[in-house]
């Protein structure tokens, strides 16, 4: 959901009356009072939260975008160039100690 501020008081409460949003609102001095928990219930619940002075908006809380999936699958793909015949051994089987008599 974009959420768009002209960073006027009546566009945003327009909005909120609108029912356009669904933003809990809260005054700083309860912000401060309880600012680690309401950024909890913001992260847990993924709503946004307004915060307001004298009725008129000053900051927007929002939760964080999800974690992007770590892919391990393919990580390499592209990184290794191949040269040579890679079937045979390395070395002829003469050479080999394990096979001396």
């Amino acid at each position: 959901m974009t959420i768009g501020f002209d960073h006027g008081k009546k566009r945003v409460i327009n909005i909120l009356r609108q029912g356009m949003l669904m933003l809990e609102t809260v005054t700083i001095s309860k912000f401060k009072a309880t600012c680690l928990r309401l950024l909890s219930d913001v992260k847990r619940t993924g709503h946004s939260l307004l915060v307001t002075r004298k009725g008129e908006p000053i900051a927007l809380v929002t939760p964080p975008p999800p974690p992007k999936p770590k892919v391990w699958l393919g990580c390499l793909k592209d990184t290794v160039k191949i040269t040579g015949d890679i079937i045979s051994p390395a070395l002829d089987e003469k050479d080999w100690e394990v096979l001396q008599d």
